[in-house]
């Protein structure tokens, strides 16, 4: 019996030799490869499914959402919906033509009321009273000018109209018959807005041109 054989072990335990065996696990190559396998195949299934998925319930998207998404598009593309209606530049604001303006000047200047008439109605207004302004009245036109016109929707439409032709305007309501208005030229009135401008007002806001760095949003506003 070799030295290395413990006391008591003999026949198959007995060991040989003057060293001690190298005891060593059996390799699981195999396992493992075969894990790393499935968990891939799952993987793969997995993504497949997702796909899936995302394709049914976008097929099955309710027609009135879609009807949203398209109605939402064509609000941003208009820029006149925006513009609220009413509002100095907006669209929806009275033509000149619609609206009658009486010409009363406040200051000592003779003349400015007819010269002011004169260039409204080249500009498409139609031009009512043109007339020095009472003199009670012509003490509290503080700015350029007063315009003044019977409270209402589509008398302050007009006004907001008018006032586009004018720079530091006022706007006053007062009981009146008809739907005349009245624009009231004060101290500090040298001339109406330039007529470039005074079209652009009437016309509304440009639509914003769109940044070529930032991609525009069709779902967006």
């Amino acid at each position: 019996m070799s030295m290395l054989t413990p006391p008591g072990l003999g026949g198959k335990y007995r060991i040989r030799g003057d060293r001690y065996p190298r005891m060593r696990r059996p390799r699981r190559r195999g396992r493992v490869l075969a894990v790393s396998l499935s968990g891939a195949a799952a993987l793969a299934v997995l993504g497949w499914g997702t796909l899936q998925l995302v394709d049914i319930f976008s097929a099955d998207e309710p027609a009135g959402a879609a009807g949203q998404r398209h109605a939402k598009a064509a609000d941003c593309a208009s820029p006149a919906a925006a513009v609220r209606p009413g509002a100095r530049g907006s669209a929806h604001l009275p033509k000149p033509g619609d609206v009658t303006v009486n010409v009363l000047n406040a200051t000592s200047r003779t003349g400015l009321a007819r010269d002011t008439a004169d260039e409204l109605e080249k500009r498409g207004f139609t031009v009512g009273k043109v007339a020095n302004a009472p003199a009670g009245l012509a003490k509290e036109i503080k700015g350029s000018g007063v315009l003044i016109g019977a409270p209402g929707a589509e008398n302050t439409a007009r006004l907001k109209t008018l006032a586009t032709q004018l720079k530091g305007e006022e706007i006053r309501y007062d009981e009146r018959d008809g739907d005349a208005l009245d624009l009231v030229l004060g101290e500090k009135f040298t001339e109406l807005t330039e007529e470039k401008a005074a079209t652009a007002a009437l016309a509304g806001p440009a639509a914003p041109r769109p940044s070529a760095s930032t991609p525009h949003d069709p779902t967006t506003c």
